[in-house]
């Protein structure tokens, strides 16, 4: 049986079963065995290889697919506290809706992505790249970003919230059909929502789509993502006539004008030059008092759409039930269930069928 060894470490990987878990609730199965399989040499019987993916809930035909989808851009609030298994459960799951979008592509056309990404290496800085991204999108530089999911995805960018572990914001990244994605936590309030789709944004756009030299470190890119992030939701040109005399009763309304957060716009006059390091410590030791919490104010946001209407033209023009899904997929229905199933869709007519 020639299958792709890879897929049974992802499936594994995607339940959440260490190796010595995994070999332990399988009879003739051991860890070391396992081990030399997943890197690669062939020391599990087909009918143990066929034991292992039944049990871990994917079906045999998920043997023979070959998955990449490697996001590099990952985005946590305190990695260091999150569990290795949680992570990587996590990750997993990214790469399984990459796969699931990449799927789709068999029946429907996503929106063309219809920006050029810009090299930092080429003389762009993440300034001038958030100004270009705003122009794209049709923004005035004082405007605030009020429908942030629909400008991005009526650029080509797919957008997916999903219900996950509270210690995850989001992930960017290209899938291993060309479509660029952005996956975010949906539990979270829509100013930390807007700030993580703007974040993964930057990094479609400065870096998904290009080589990155070493000396770029993880370090460096973050920096370079929370640059364009807050020159994308508050330009210095604007803000700034905002701001230069900040106040701490300014900032509810700050907030519900640039539909960011109050810690944000704090963070935006210190980097700006507008408060000093002790005042900015002041803003924010009195915001964490609980009476100004941004928790207290909630700003608007829209909705994704397009991964949401996708599965509508599946089920509702194309006739495909979750099961017939789930089996057109190569994958487990309850990953159909978990990702494709929400609980209200409303239709977006930029996707095409293919017949």
């Amino acid at each position: 049986m020639k299958i792709n060894y890879r897929q049974v470490t992802f499936a594994r990987e995607y339940r959440g079963y260490s190796q010595s878990q995994l070999a332990d609730n399988i009879s003739g199965l051991s860890q070391p065995n396992l081990s030399k399989y997943e890197k690669g040499f062939n020391s599990l019987s087909d009918d143990l290889v066929l034991s292992i993916i039944d049990f871990l809930g994917f079906p045999i035909s998920w043997l023979y697919q070959n998955i990449s989808n490697i996001p590099e851009n990952a985005h946590y609030r305190k990695r260091a506290t999150l569990s290795k298994k949680d992570k990587t459960s996590i990750e997993f799951g990214n790469r399984l809706i990459g796969y699931i979008v990449d799927q789709m592509s068999d029946s429907i056309d996503w929106p063309e992505f219809k920006h050029i990404p810009m090299d930092i290496q080429e003389g762009h800085t993440p300034k001038s790249i958030a100004k270009y991204a705003r122009k794209v999108l049709g923004l005035n530089n004082g405007v605030a970003i009020a429908d942030i999911f629909t400008l991005l995805e009526n650029k080509g960018i797919v957008v997916i919230e999903i219900d996950v572990h509270p210690k995850f914001d989001g992930v960017s990244f290209i899938t291993d059909g060309g479509t660029p994605i952005i996956i975010l936590n949906k539990n979270f309030n829509n100013d930390r929502k807007r700030r993580t789709l703007a974040h993964e944004y930057g990094h479609i756009l400065m870096h998904c789509y290009f080589p990155i030299p070493e000396y770029r470190t993880e370090k460096i890119r973050e920096a370079e993502v929370e640059i364009f992030t807050s020159e994308f939701l508050m330009p210095e040109e604007h803000v700034s006539k905002m701001i230069s005399n900040l106040k701490l009763g300014d900032l509810v309304e700050l907030k519900r004008y640039w539909l960011t957060s109050m810690s944000s716009i704090v963070r935006r006059a210190k980097d700006l030059g507008y408060i000093s390091p002790d005042r900015y410590t002041y803003f924010n030791i009195e915001l964490s008092r609980g009476g100004r919490s941004d928790d207290l104010v909630e700003v608007y946001i829209d909705e994704p759409n397009l991964f949401k209407e996708a599965y509508k033209l599946h089920k509702e023009e194309l006739g495909y039930s979750d099961v017939d899904l789930a089996n057109a997929f190569n994958i487990p229905t309850d990953a159909i269930v978990d990702y494709l199933n929400p609980p209200s869709l409303r239709l977006v007519h930029n996707l095409k069928k293919h017949y």
